[in-house]
């Protein structure tokens, strides 16, 4: 045997688990890249579509579920369940939405329902789910993802889509694993991570140097540097990761992004916590919800001047009651979606609001941050802004995608105390943008594969050669 050929057999690869199509039979609507992408993942049959915001994962999704041929049922946040059925007649499909497995009938095949309802299915009623907004696996309490996991591990077809699957941190590639029952995320992290010093690294002339003292503060997972190529191959067998359409070599024509224009707005305010004699930072969540409470109104007044000043549409975040409250009472031509709605009054006022009945629409990320169309809104104004860097990227996206062809406007309001949240995101954002151009450069070349030789699979070792007892083994017998 070659050595190379050895080597082949031992593949960490991912095997084929449904169904052959043709990309003729994918509907004409999708674009080439799309219907290469359904046409992969319906062979796969257990797959993930990690695809940047605007490259159409709700088609890809719709069509798989139509071209697997088995009851389907799609779990998303509430506010994209809605947007998802409402989208589906493009396709010429109906998909209705759930709440709990009495309503589902034997006569329909396409059902969706949110995250919040989904202990109230029976998961053996289904040939196939999709995860939309899949990188809720990560933010849920581990009870909730592990629920998903066990309720959907006999589940023949499996798909999951988001634009994040991994923000800050490969291991979190491993929920996504997990579900799709390729590895769990403790067999991943054995292959290919290692649990090693938290590594601290500037960037200099293009040159990664370690600084001083980089083996102090805890560990972390890292992929091994001989396991990086192992890693991104098996990666490639089971998910597909693009950004734009030239990723998997076509035109990106009608996929460039407009400019887009983040402008915080630092208000002058002084602030001492109670039981300090100066600001010295923020010592937890606790302190940081201390300064948000004394500058609600300073933000919200900021928001409205800004917001009133002009007849645009606006996207306006928040994150605690007050602030959604009062935004919503200072711009006069607002709708206040707030979490104690009622579902059908959530997706009714979204609905109008991308409908253009109302000028602006006051929310917070996690209601309709994840997963929404906003291109008819191009300005955003954050009142409140965390840490988190995913749910600061994923908010700006719903205005900020394809399809948008206005320059899109980001304004934020800041107090200097919230200096290092602001430097956090930033900090982060760079993390992130460098992990994704690594990620898609590694897996590029096996994605290609995967797409052009639907024949990859894992290979199984045989045996060519008798073993041998060595005869003092068979004495000392």
């Amino acid at each position: 045997m070659e050595y190379q050929e050895f080597i082949d057999q031992k593949r960490i690869l991912v095997k084929s688990a449904g169904v052959t199509i043709d990309q003729t039979e994918v509907h004409p609507l999708l674009k080439d890249f799309q219907r290469d992408i359904v046409q992969w993942a319906c062979r796969r049959g257990r797959a993930a579509v990690f695809a940047d915001t605007g490259l159409g994962k709700t088609f890809i999704s719709l069509e798989w579920a139509r071209l697997t041929g088995k009851r389907t049922l799609f779990v998303a946040p509430l506010s994209v369940a809605r947007q998802t059925a409402r989208m589906a007649p493009m396709l010429g499909l109906e998909v209705r939405y759930v709440r709990s497995q009495e309503q589902v009938t034997e006569d329909h095949l396409l059902w969706i329902t949110n995250y919040e309802m989904i202990e109230r299915f029976d998961a053996s009623a289904f040939g196939a789910v999709v995860l939309d907004e899949s990188s809720i696996l990560k933010a849920i309490d581990g009870k909730t993802r592990r629920r998903l996991t066990e309720m959907f591990q006999g589940t023949p077809h499996r798909l999951c889509c988001t634009a994040t699957p991994a923000p800050n941190d490969l291991v979190e590639i491993g929920n996504h694993a997990e579900f799709l029952g390729i590895n769990t995320a403790a067999e991943m992290q054995a292959m290919f991570f290692v649990n090693a010093n938290i590594e601290h690294y500037v960037e200099f002339a293009g040159v990664r140097m370690r600084r001083k003292g980089s083996n102090a503060g805890g560990q972390e997972w890292r992929l091994r540097h001989h396991a990086e190529e192992p890693f991104y191959k098996w990666m490639a067998s089971w998910a597909m990761s693009i950004r734009r359409p030239s990723d998997l070599g076509y035109s990106d024509d009608g996929y460039i992004l407009p400019p887009l224009n983040i402008m915080p707005e630092w208000l002058d305010y002084t602030y001492i916590p109670d039981d300090r004699l100066a600001f010295t930072g923020f010592t937890g969540i606790k302190d940081f919800l201390a300064l948000l409470r004394k500058t609600i109104e300073l933000r919200c007044e900021a928001a409205a001047a800004r917001v009133n000043a002009d007849s645009d549409q606006w996207i306006v975040w928040t994150y605690l009651e007050d602030e959604s409250a009062l935004a919503h009472s200072l711009i006069p031509d607002s709708v206040e979606v707030k979490g104690s709605d009622s579902p059908e009054r959530k997706a009714e006022m979204i609905e109008a609001f991308q409908d253009g009945k109302y000028r602006v629409l006051v929310t917070k990320p996690d209601i309709a941050g994840f997963g929404m169309n906003f291109q008819n809104a191009s300005k955003q104004y954050w009142v409140t802004v965390r840490y988190s860097w995913e749910e600061w990227y994923q908010a700006i996206r719903r205005s900020y995608r394809f399809l948008q062809n206005r320059p899109v406007e980001i304004y934020a309001s800041l107090t200097p105390q919230m200096q290092e949240v602001w430097d956090t995101i930033q900090a982060k954002e760079k993390v992130a943008a460098h992990m994704s151009e690594q990620l898609i450069s590694h897996v590029r070349r096996f994605e290609m594969e995967e797409l052009n030789d639907g024949a990859s699979e894992s290979k199984t070792y045989t045996a060519r050669i008798t073993m041998r007892v060595p005869q003092w083994l068979k004495s000392a017998a």
